[in-house]
């Protein structure tokens, strides 16, 4: 395979592309702050979508569009028989629509604003790579869907790939979603959290004593959770992050509440858990109520379900790992792998679908919080090497087959 990265590297069109990524790097800068600069909270994408749309209708794709939930998208006709391959990056953030997501560049060049590399840097990168691909004439063999795609943090709840994968037929995906340009995330892990809600009477603490008290089944409940035993094999966890209920010292509250994230890398493992705190929260209302048998008042409980995310595990010498692997060994990056990590490429893993998500060029710090921060440093890295590694997935006539198999299609 370094043969044909060579081969790749040398084609005149291919080398180009490459060249104008570098010096097209200060326009990738401007492109990733524009985008920034537009609040994009997951399921409120809307403006950031359009001026997207608008950027993509300035490249020379076959086809524009934006499809029924907000997806962004860009075709790139593949010039024989390969597969179709989505490369993707997701427009939505973590914060909410009143943050300020001004960039602003210090003295030593480093950019400062919420979701200046998380995920805006890998949409610049997406619009980047199809420029310098469709302006140099890089075709590969294969279909290219270029895509920024809503919801994919959690309050978003992947809607955009559910979509996606829901309408459309893909032999592959990738999403730009890497801190670090070395980072690649080959196992998808699955997660589901929990919003688990007391209610009841309340009243005086002194005048009412002996009504079952909401934050007393709560910590019924975190008691019986906390106990839970989990398997370190498949890696499962679980966190009560979020606890709250009352309105005074001096009295019974009528509500209280906790949250529960949990994750494991084998959805069966995952569907235990959900089932062991769900009886956990239950227990804890019961055992409450049972304590002071008052003769009319009782608390009640309810537990909310949200952020389900699909999870799964790939080989690591199944055809799409393996080529991305060395796509990065060409560029001098040795992959780092992480156990398993959240990302939209979950998705298609858990549908048996090869999916991968991979580091951005530079690097981000603080990532999900107001000072999030973004090193330009070695930014086309990044870049450059998806190109070589579209390349190889697609093929490219003259050098080299399609390094990705093509899937029975199930005609959507």
């Amino acid at each position: 395979m370094q043969k044909r990265i060579s081969l790749l590297r040398e084609d005149p069109k291919v080398k180009e592309a490459l060249r104008q990524i570098d010096s097209e790097e200060k326009r990738t800068l401007e492109e990733q702050m524009l985008l920034c600069a537009i609040p994009s909270p997951s399921n409120q994408e809307e403006k950031r979508a359009a001026k997207y749309l608008e950027m993509f209708q300035k490249l020379p794709f076959d086809r524009t569009w934006q499809d029924e939930v907000g997806n962004v998208m860009g075709l790139m006709k593949g010039t024989g028989e390969g597969p179709s391959i989505m490369l993707a990056a997701h427009m939505d953030t973590v914060f909410p629509m009143e943050a300020d997501v001004t960039p602003r560049v210090d003295e030593n060049g480093m950019i400062h604003a919420p979701g200046i590399g998380d995920d805006t840097r890998g949409m610049a990168e997406v619009l980047t790579i199809a420029r310098a691909m469709l302006q140099n004439g890089v075709r590969p063999k294969g279909d290219i869907i270029f895509c920024g795609d809503v919801g994919e943090e959690s309050q978003g709840d992947m809607r955009g790939v559910r979509h996606i994968f829901q309408t459309m037929e893909l032999d592959g995906f990738i999403s730009i979603d890497g801190s670090v340009t070395e980072v690649l995330h080959v196992n998808g892990v699955a997660s589901a959290k929990f919003k688990v809600i007391y209610r009841g009477t309340g009243g005086h603490a002194f005048r009412m004593f002996g009504y079952p008290n909401a934050n007393n089944a709560m910590g019924r409940a975190i008691a019986r959770i906390a106990d839970i035993e989990v398997p370190s094999s498949p890696v499962t966890t679980f966190n009560v992050g979020m606890a709250a209920g009352g309105d005074a010292e001096s009295g019974i509250p009528t509500e209280s509440w906790f949250t529960v994230d949990m994750r494991s890398l084998d959805t069966n493992e995952l569907d235990i858990l959900k089932s062991k705190v769900k009886a956990a929260a239950i227990r804890g209302c019961e055992e409450e109520n049972r304590r002071w048998n008052h003769p009319t008042e009782r608390v009640t409980v309810e537990v909310i379900e949200h952020g389900c995310r699909p999870g799964g595990t790939q080989k690591l010498d199944s055809p799409m790992v393996r080529t991305v692997i060395e796509s990065y060994r060409a560029f001098g990056i040795e992959p780092s792998i992480p156990q398993a990590a959240s990302t939209d490429a979950n998705l298609p893993v858990s549908l048996g679908i090869p999916g991968i998500a991979i580091g951005r060029g530079g690097s981000l710090k603080y990532g999900h919080t107001l000072n999030e921060v973004y090193d330009p440093t070695g930014g086309p890295e990044g870049p450059k090497r998806d190109v070589i590694m579209l390349l190889l997935l697609g093929g490219y006539e003259g050098i080299c087959e399609p390094e990705l198999p093509v899937r029975e299609r199930r005609n959507v």
